[in-house]
């Protein structure tokens, strides 16, 4: 163990209860490879199983003694994080959008897709912040604009809060599946406005972009590009349909570690500097004595050192409590810098596009919302039909009939009001809110753009 090294590791595990196939074979070898792994932070996400989450703790927990099981939705999160400091402080933030609760199938909405976090104090560089998230799965990147609108609500919230988390003085990593392709908007809204450097693209400067007439191999891919999903060396999605883009790279990379120094560190030479030397893709290969993969995504690993002052002497934005408080709703102080770093944004032209795909979902939600209201209307109608019309059908053979009839468009009606009234009311009020909130923000960044420029001279 070192102070001046991180490591962390980052999994998809895809523990879904009786849909994932080979769940426990899987969890179990996923386990014995985190057990004999030196790690100081682990992040995992769809380990939805609460018996599977206490066997990996229990694997890992000599090396890893802390531990956060996070709840979200009807079902949970799924998300995860180990950690081999004190756990100081962990929460978790829903995000706003999460797919509709008639799509049982993408079961997103029933989950809760989320962003969890843990506050931990390392010994050279005080506070810490540690992410883990899943950005909402269905839209792809290549679909209508309004099926990408859910993700963009999702990177939107998530880059608020890590940028948050560094205004306060603390270091940030930032692990998980975003759902996106490095050159997605989504992943240019969570790298501009928090600030968050991606530790692959750092560790592997000046990566040739491949031509689609000569892809690189599915191990290039997977060393060279940080392919992590719908790999052909993966044994879930070998032989898969692939989108144009992820034929041209032998898969996608969709699991990412982000990092950042605090957006308010002292302006000296004093600061230690969290710097990652070394990325990659892991977990490539079968389970030990199986046929199969060890889930679906491949892991992603991550070191960092920590570089300190040679003189010894290190400066802290946001030191650690000296004796840590058994209160779990206290907040840590930090120490502000009369000196801030000058933080990088997202760009107007990219909240442009934004809005243009939450502006489509804004009517598609509109839209929807009147068609599944015109069919509560309708079942409504045919229920009192069949009401009326039993009496004028005396043979019983014909009552269980009008029985199952009854009880369908009974049900037919309740569902499409409350998906018509109730979440697309929701919905639209939540597209409200992001609409409204990223055209106040574009309008602050045009006006300090046309200050800029007519400072210049």
């Amino acid at each position: 163990m070192s102070d001046t090294r991180l490591r962390l590791l980052t999994l998809n595990c895809w523990g879904l209860k009786y849909v994932s196939k080979h769940r426990k074979e899987r969890v179990a070898a996923i386990a014995d490879v985190l057990a004999a792994s030196d790690y100081d932070i682990i992040t995992l996400q769809e380990l939805w199983v609460f018996a599977d989450f206490e066997y990996v703790r229990a694997a890992v927990s000599k090396r890893l003694p802390y531990a956060k099981f996070f709840y979200s939705g009807a079902l949970g999160a799924g998300l995860v994080i180990f950690s081999r400091f004190p756990i100081l402080a962990a929460t978790i933030h829903p995000y706003s959008l999460n797919g509709s609760p008639i799509d049982v199938a993408a079961g997103d909405w029933f989950v809760g897709k989320a962003a969890a976090s843990i506050l931990f104090a390392h010994p050279v560089l005080g506070q810490v912040q540690v992410y883990n998230t899943h950005l909402f799965a269905k839209g792809g990147d290549e679909g209508a604009e309004y099926q990408k609108a859910h993700r963009l609500v999702n990177a939107w919230e998530f880059a608020k809060l890590a940028r948050q988390s560094a205004e306060l003085g603390r270091y940030v990593i930032a692990a998980g599946d975003f759902n996106s392709v490095p050159t997605s908007l989504p992943m240019s809204i969570i790298r501009d406005h928090a600030g968050l450097t991606d530790a692959w693209v750092t560790t592997h400067p000046n990566t040739p972009d491949p031509s689609p007439a000569s892809p690189p191999s599915p191990q290039d891919a997977i060393r060279t590009h940080g392919v992590t999903a719908d790999s052909p060396l993966n044994s879930y999605s070998a032989g898969k349909p692939l989108e144009p883009l992820a034929r041209k790279f032998q898969g996608k990379r969709l699991d990412y570690v982000f990092f950042r120094q605090p957006s308010c560190p002292p302006a000296s030479a004093h600061t230690p500097i969290l710097r990652p030397v070394d990325t990659r893709v892991v977990l490539t290969e079968r389970v030990p004595g199986f046929a199969f993969s060890f889930s679906d995504h491949f892991g992603l690993e991550a070191t960092f050192a920590i570089d300190t002052p040679q003189d010894g002497d290190v400066h802290v934005s946001a030191p650690a409590p000296a004796q840590p408080t058994h209160d779990p709703s206290y907040v840590l102080a930090s120490v502000p810098n009369p000196q801030p770093a000058l933080a990088k944004d997202v760009s107007p032209e990219a909240i442009t596009q934004t809005l243009m795909s939450l502006t489509a979902r804004y009517r598609y939600a509109q839209s929807q919302g009147r068609t599944q209201l015109m069919i509560f209307v309708v079942c409504i109608a045919l229920l009192l039909a069949v009401i009326i019309g039993s009496a004028w059908f005396p043979r019983s053979w014909i009552n269980p009939i009008f029985m199952v009839v009854t009880i369908a468009l009974a049900w037919l009606a309740t569902t499409m009001l409350y998906i018509g009234f109730v979440y697309g009311n929701w919905e639209v009020n939540a597209l409200t809110n992001i609409i409204e909130e990223l055209e106040l923000y574009r309008g602050a960044l045009e006006e300090q753009r046309r200050s800029q420029g007519s400072r210049s001279p």
